[in-house]
C-alpha cells in the first residue's frame, strides 16, 4: 500500500502559515493533484511528504507508517522538482540511470528499465547528450524519466511540465496519466494550470493560503464548488459571481437584467454563480417579452472568436458577464441581446461565500 495521509499538519516559515491544519488522504494507486495559485502551499505539501521539511504539528503517514522522524532517503518516494535538478556533468542517460546505480541494481535490470521509460517518454534519441545541449522540454522529460525509472512507493511531481510548449504539454500530460495507470502507483502532482489539473487527476485538492478548501473528483468540484473561491478558480472563463436579491418568482441580479425563475432558491442566498457556458444568448428581437426564461436585455461589450467557440462579454447594468458560445455566432459589439440561464445550472452562495444547497 502507498497511501499518503496527513493528520492536522501545520507548517510555518516565520510568520507565514504555509500549511494550515491539513488533513486528507491520498489513496493507493491514485493520481492526486494539488491545485491553487502561487503561494497557496502546494510545493510545501510535497516537501513535507518527501521529508525535506518537517511539520510543526500533526502527523504524516506513508503506506500506514508514520514518517515524521524518517529521513527522505528512507521514505522511498521519487520526486520531480520544478527546477529539474539534473546533474550537468552527466549525460541524459547517466542522469536517468543514477537512482538505480546508487541502489546497486543489476546492470541488466537498469538497461531494461531505462529502455522502457525512454520509450514511454520518447527520449531514446537524446540520451547521449548532456543537459546543456537539451531543450527545456527535453530536460523536463529526462527529469521525469529519472523518477519513473525507480520503483518507489509514490511519485511526487512539482509542476513538472510547466516549461514545455502548449502542444507538448498536452501530449506529456496524456502520457503521464497513461504511465501512472500502467505502473499502478500513487502519483501526487502539483500544478497551477487548471486545465492540467482537470485532465489528469482522479481527485483534486483546492488550496488557498495553506488551507485545503475542497477535495473531490474534477467534475464534482467543477459542478459543485464549495465556495466562490473554488468556483472562480476552476473554469475558463471563470464563473460569473453576482450579487443577488429575491425577486418576484425567483432571484434577480445585475440590476434586474438577470432573472432566475427558481422558487426553490435558498432564502439566504446573497450571490449567484453562472458558468459562462450556461448563459444563453439570443438576439433581442427573439426575447422582447423580457421574461426570465426567454431572456432580459444586455449589451454586447466585446466578442472574442476562438475558432470552435466564442467568448462574449456582456454589459448587464453595471455588471460584466462572460458567456461561452459554441462556434462563431453572428454577434457584434454594441448589439442588444437577451440573456438567460436555466435555474438548474445556477449556483447559490451565502454570506462568507459558502455554497448553498437548493
Amino acid at each position: 500500500m502507498a497511501d499518503v495521509v496527513f493528520r492536522n499538519v501545520t507548517k510555518r516559515y516565520g510568520g507565514t502559515l504555509a500549511v494550515d491544519d491539513a488533513s486528507f488522504a491520498v489513496n493507493d494507486n491514485e493520481f492526486f493533484c494539488f491545485f491553487g495559485p502561487p503561494l497557496s502551499g502546494k510545493s510545501t505539501l510535497l516537501r513535507l511528504i518527501l521529508g525535506l521539511e518537517a511539520p510543526d504539528t500533526g502527523e504524516i503517514l506513508i503506506g500506514g507508517r508514520p514518517v515524521n522522524a524518517v529521513s527522505p532517503a528512507e521514505r522511498n518516494v521519487a520526486m520531480v522538482f520544478q527546477n529539474l535538478a539534473l546533474f550537468p556533468h552527466m549525460s541524459a542517460l547517466e542522469n536517468v540511470r543514477f537512482p538505480l546505480v546508487e541502489r546497486r541494481v543489476a546492470e541488466a535490470e537498469i538497461e531494461k528499465r531505462v529502455a522502457d521509460v525512454a520509450a514511454k517518454l520518447h527520449i531514446g534519441h537524446i540520451l547521449h547528450k548532456p543537459p546543456a545541449q537539451l531543450s527545456g522540454g527535453e530536460r523536463q522529460r529526462v527529469a521525469i524519466a529519472r523518477a519513473l525509472v525507480r520503483d518507489p512507493a509514490a511519485y511526487l511531481m512539482d509542476d513538472p511540465i510547466s516549461a514545455l510548449d502548449a502542444r507538448l504539454r498536452e501530449e506529456t500530460r496524456v502520457e503521464l496519466k497513461r504511465i501512472q495507470r500502467e505502473l499502478g502507483k500513487t502519483l501526487i502532482y502539483v500544478t497551477h494550470d487548471q486545465e492540467e489539473a482537470m485532465s489528469v487527476a482522479d481527485r483534486i485538492a483546492i488550496l488557498e493560503s495553506g488551507k485545503i478548501r475542497q477535495i473531490g473528483a474534477p467534475a464534482e468540484v467543477y459542478d459543485r464548488p464549495a465556495s466562490t473561491y473554488v468556483a472562480r478558480l476552476l473554469g475558463s472563463p471563470m464563473m460569473n459571481i453576482l450579487k443577488s436579491v429575491r425577486g418576484e418568482g425567483g432571484v434577480e441580479a445585475a440590476e434586474g437584467r438577470i432573472h432566475i425563475a427558481d422558487k426553490a432558491a435558498p432564502a439566504d442566498a446573497v450571490e449567484i454563480g453562472l458558468r459562462p457556458e450556461d448563459i444563453k444568448v439570443r438576439p433581442w428581437s427573439d426575447g422582447a417579452r423580457s421574461d426570465g426564461r426567454t431572456g432580459r436585455p444586455a449589451r454586447v461589450f466585446e466578442v472574442e472568436p476562438l475558432g470552435g467557440y466564442t467568448i462574449v462579454t456582456l454589459a448587464a447594468g453595471q455588471a460584466r458577464l462572460r458567456a461561452l458560445l459554441r462556434g462563431q455566432p453572428d454577434i457584434r459589439p454594441d448589439a442588444m441581446v437577451a440573456i438567460s440561464c436555466e435555474p438548474g445550472r445556477v449556483h447559490y452562495f451565502g454570506h462568507g461565500g459558502g455554497a448553498l444547497a437548493r
